[in-house]
């Protein structure tokens, strides 16, 4: 995406939006207002980047279906190409906030393809690949950071995942390495997941398991943590890996709780059951 040169600056930006939010405006000039919306998805200004960007893109994707489906690819390729991994290799930078909100508007597209059936299947297989290398690779996993708002990267890119996993495109033979990476995501050491991250992971996995991932796949995963958090132990203080084991535990015990009563994941639920009395 080739960005205008007379884009508009955040305060002009969050004037616009608010105007049409408010019903005090129409979307005019839609090329622009978008491009801006681009520039700023990263905005350190909480209310313009999660209420008024995110949730115009929203409006015009998922509501309204304003966009034309040549601008949506457009908009995906700049997301998987140029925003998703910007500053990925800092820790704690405000970068996160361009990759976790590029992650929202990726969960947007791809819910409007599974509408409207508009990218190929080349493309739904590559935002796969794109999208995994992402998850694997953010290092900044904070939840609710103070004044600046949302950054919530895990949970962020588990409803993209979501969106794409229901795409009947993306070849179902992969849905082992995308519920690996998922559970990879749950081994984090340094931050507690607090902010319901392992509930929006859930989601996907669920998800999965309605479109044909055989559970035997999440056992085998299932079987495998305690002997994980066994080695990890020896690896590390115990400070970080009672933060591992603590994720862990949440993990497990909401999807202890998803799957009781359910016939038919009593054998799912069976194994998570015996994983908990392991932790």
């Amino acid at each position: 995406m080739i960005l205008d040169k007379n884009l508009l600056k955040e305060i002009e930006l969050k004037e616009i939006l608010t105007n049409i939010s408010s019903g005090n405006k129409t979307w005019e000039d839609q090329t622009q207002l978008v491009q801006s919306m681009m520039l700023h998805i990263g905005s350190l200004d909480s209310e313009l980047r999660d209420n008024l960007i995110y949730g115009s893109f929203y409006e015009l994707i998922r509501e309204k279906n304003l966009l034309e489906h040549s601008l949506l690819t457009e908009l995906l390729e700049e997301c998987l190409n140029n925003l998703l991994c910007k500053g990925i290799e800092e820790r704690e930078s405000d970068l996160v906030f361009t990759r976790t909100f590029t992650s929202l508007l990726i969960a947007l597209i791809l819910y409007r393809d599974n509408v409207d059936d508009f990218l190929s299947e080349h493309k739904i297989n590559e935002c796969k690949d794109r999208v995994l290398a992402y998850l694997s690779a953010e290092k900044d996993v904070r939840g609710y950071v103070p004044v600046k708002g949302w950054a919530h990267s895990v949970a962020h890119m588990a409803d993209a995942i979501n969106e794409l996993v229901k795409n009947p495109k993306l070849d179902k033979a992969t849905y082992i390495e995308v519920v690996g990476t998922l559970f990879n995501a749950i081994l984090q050491e340094n931050y507690a997941y607090i902010h319901e991250e392992e509930e929006r992971i859930l989601v996907p996995i669920f998800t999965m398991l309605e479109h044909g991932l055989k559970e035997q796949e999440i056992t085998k995963l299932l079987q495998e943590l305690p002997t994980t958090l066994k080695v990890k132990k020896e690896q590390l203080d115990v400070q970080h890996h009672r933060i591992l084991v603590f994720n862990c535990k949440s993990f497990v015990k909401s999807f202890y709780i998803k799957t009781n009563g359910k016939p038919k994941f009593a054998a799912l639920h069976k194994s998570i059951e015996a994983c908990l009395d392991e932790l």
